[in-house]
C-alpha cells in the first residue's frame, strides 16, 4: 500500500512539472495593425508587415499572422483604418483575444525618419515599451531602421556600425549612405608638392649649356582627381582614380602627367590605399657619361673618347616622350561638416633615374 501511495505522487509530481514546464513555453502573444507613415513609399499596411517581421526575428512572441489579422477583423467587423492610439488598441486587443498590440509610426520630417514604437498590455491596459529613434533620409533602409528601435526597444544589441551609418550625417561613404556605386565621392582638384631623388636630381640641376634644367629638385603640383566606386560594401570601397597633374610651374617648366591608381578606401576611418602607373611627358637625349659630365656622341668623338655607353638620358636639349614610373600611395579622408579633405602620401617604385616622394592634398562637398 506504502509503494502505491509512493508511486502516485511521483506520478502527480511528474504530471505536475510537464504542465509547468508546458506552460513556461507559452510564449505571449503580440497582434501588430498597421504602423502609421507619412512622407514614405511605403503605406501603413505594407510598414505593418516589415514590422511584424521583425518582431518574429526577435523569437520572443507568438506574432499574429498577418493573413489571421485580417480574418479576424473581418470576422469582428473592426474598423483598424486609423487605429493607431490606445484605446482603440485595446478594443481591439481584447475582441481578438491577444496579450499584446504593437503600434507606432514611421515619419519623414524634412531630412530626418522618425521611428516611434509602443507595446501596449491588453490586460492591464498601459504602455509597458515606448522607443523613439531619429535616422537619416535614407528611405531605402526603413526595415533597418525598424529593426534596429525594435531590438534596442526590448533591450537587444545592434551593429554598432550599422546604427552609426544610419544615425550620423557626416559619416564616411558606405553602400547604405551612397547607394549609387559609379558616384564620384572624391573627386576635386589636387595639390601638393614632389620630391626628387638619384641620378635625376643631377640631370635636374645641371646648366642648361650641360642640358640641364636648373632647377631645385622640389616641385609645386596642381590638377584633378576623378575618381568612380566599382565595389562598395562592408568596411570598405574598391576605387578607380584618374588625376591628370602639371608640374614644376613654380620654376618655369610645364610638365604634364597622367596617373591612373587603383585601390580601397575604409569607409569606417577613411583611410585608402592605392596602386597604379603614371606616365609624363619628358626630354630624353641619348648620352654617355664620362668623368661625370655627359656628352653627345658627336661631342665624344671630337674629343677622341672611344670607350663610351650611350643611354637614354634626361636632357633639356632632347625630344620630348613619354616616361612611365609606377606610384603606391597611401592617404587619409578628414571630413569638417560636409567637405571632404584628402591627404595622401605617394612615391615612386626606384628606377636607374631615381625615385620621388609626393604628398598632396585636396578637397570636395559631399554631395
Amino acid at each position: 500500500m506504502k509503494n502505491t501511495t509512493k508511486l502516485l505522487i511521483a506520478f502527480a509530481m511528474v504530471i505536475a512539472g510537464l504542465q509547468l514546464t508546458s506552460a513556461q513555453n507559452v510564449r505571449p502573444t503580440i497582434t501588430v495593425l498597421n504602423i502609421d507613415t507619412k512622407g514614405l513609399s511605403l503605406d501603413p499596411q505594407q510598414m505593418g508587415n516589415l514590422v511584424r517581421i521583425e518582431l518574429e526575428k526577435l523569437d520572443t512572441f507568438d506574432v499574429t499572422d498577418r493573413y489571421d489579422v485580417v480574418y479576424l477583423v473581418d470576422k469582428n467587423k473592426l474598423n483598424i483604418a486609423n487605429c493607431y492610439g490606445k484605446l482603440c488598441l485595446l478594443e481591439v486587443g481584447n475582441t481578438i483575444k491577444t496579450d499584446y498590440m504593437f503600434t507606432g509610426s514611421v515619419e519623414l520630417y524634412g531630412q530626418t525618419i522618425i521611428a516611434t514604437f509602443r507595446l501596449i498590455n491588453v490586460k492591464t491596459g498601459t504602455v509597458e515599451k515606448t522607443a523613439v529613434d531619429e535616422y537619416l533620409n535614407y528611405p531605402l533602409e526603413v526595415q533597418q531602421m525598424a529593426s534596429i528601435t525594435i531590438r534596442k526597444m526590448f533591450g537587444l544589441s545592434n551593429t554598432e556600425e550599422v546604427v552609426l551609418r544610419l544615425t550620423k550625417k557626416f559619416d564616411y561613404e558606405n553602400s547604405i549612405n551612397n547607394p549609387n556605386k559609379s558616384r564620384l565621392n572624391l573627386s576635386g582638384p589636387r595639390f601638393g608638392y614632389t620630391f626628387l631623388f638619384g641620378h635625376q636630381v643631377q640631370r635636374l640641376t645641371a646648366s642648361k649649356s650641360e642640358g640641364g634644367y636648373e632647377i631645385y629638385p622640389t616641385m609645386f603640383q596642381f590638377g584633378y582627381q576623378f575618381e568612380k566606386q566599382y565595389l562598395n560594401e562592408g568596411n570598405y570601397q574598391a576605387l578607380f582614380e584618374f588625376i591628370p597633374m602639371l608640374t614644376g610651374v613654380d620654376q618655369q617648366l610645364v610638365i604634364p602627367s597622367i596617373t591612373l591608381l587603383n585601390g580601397f578606401r575604409n569607409n569606417k576611418h577613411g583611410w585608402e590605399i592605392a596602386i597604379g602607373p603614371t606616365i609624363s611627358l619628358a626630354s630624353y637625349k641619348q648620352l654617355a657619361e664620362v668623368n661625370g659630365k655627359y656628352y653627345t656622341e658627336t661631342e665624344l668623338k671630337k674629343m677622341g673618347v672611344t670607350n663610351y655607353e650611350l643611354e637614354k638620358t634626361i636632357d633639356s636639349r632632347g625630344e620630348a616622350r613619354l616616361a612611365s614610373a609606377l606610384v603606391v600611395a597611401f592617404g587619409k579622408t578628414f571630413k569638417s561638416g560636409k567637405m571632404n579633405i584628402p591627404v595622401n602620401i605617394w612615391a615612386s617604385i626606384p628606377t636607374k633615374e631615381g625615385f620621388r616622394l609626393g604628398i598632396s592634398i585636396g578637397y570636395n562637398s559631399k554631395k
